[in-house]
């Protein structure tokens, strides 16, 4: 499917008057926020995109656990918060604008109450990496799932992806290529199982559009 007939499909689950959560789950860099931004671009104020990466402990904390070298982990997330963000988002409370949090990259860092998402708004659409995890905390983030996208890519073009992206934003390339190769490819195989529980599979090729 292409960036229109996704774009359509999504349009389907915006019903004024309804609230629904459309979910685009897949392994680091395969393109997630890309896709989910051009389809809340699309739909303009039918929808709002609330990233499951706001959910990130803050590198204080990951410090303190002793976890910083494997940010981006399943245990490096608020995964019980953001399943409760998401049942507050399935039920909306007229006249109360939810606020959820983004991720800074630049920084590194969780930014609180930075995203609103308005109680008209009909269509919610998250994405990360862990939405059809179906392990521990994570487990019940796919039930709050009205619809749940899996995004696949070829793999050299998603890792070379992720080494830019770490290297655009400061680590030196052989830092960024140990990263890759240490912690965020064994996030993706364990992404990789949630593939079996979507409602739909987006294959991306090389270009990094879908």
């Amino acid at each position: 499917m292409d960036i229109s007939d996704l774009t359509a499909r999504a349009r389907c689950l915006a019903r004024p008057g309804e609230r629904r959560v459309l979910g685009i789950a897949g392994p680091p860099g395969a393109g997630k926020s890309t896709l989910a931004g051009r389809i809340t671009d699309a739909l303009g104020p039918l929808a709002v995109l609330v990233p499951m990466d706001g959910f990130h402990l803050a590198q204080a904390e990951l410090a303190r656990l002793g976890r910083a070298g494997r940010k981006g982990a399943p245990d490096t997330f608020d995964a019980a918060g953001y399943a409760a963000l998401l049942r507050r988002l399935r039920a909306p409370e007229p006249g109360t604008v939810v606020y959820a949090p983004a991720f800074d990259r630049s920084l590194e860092e969780p930014v609180a109450g930075a995203v609103p998402v308005p109680p008209e708004v009909p269509l919610v659409v998250t994405e990360g990496n862990y939405l059809l995890h179906g392990e521990g905390p994570w487990a019940p983030v796919r039930g709050l799932l009205d619809e749940a996208w899996y995004l696949e890519a070829d793999d050299a073009a998603r890792v070379t992806g992720l080494v830019e992206r770490h290297v655009r934003y400061g680590k030196a390339r052989a830092d960024a290529e140990r990263w890759v190769a240490r912690s965020d490819e064994a996030n993706a195989r364990l992404v990789a199982p949630g593939r079996e529980r979507a409602d739909l599979v987006v294959r991306r090729g090389p270009d990094p559009r879908p």
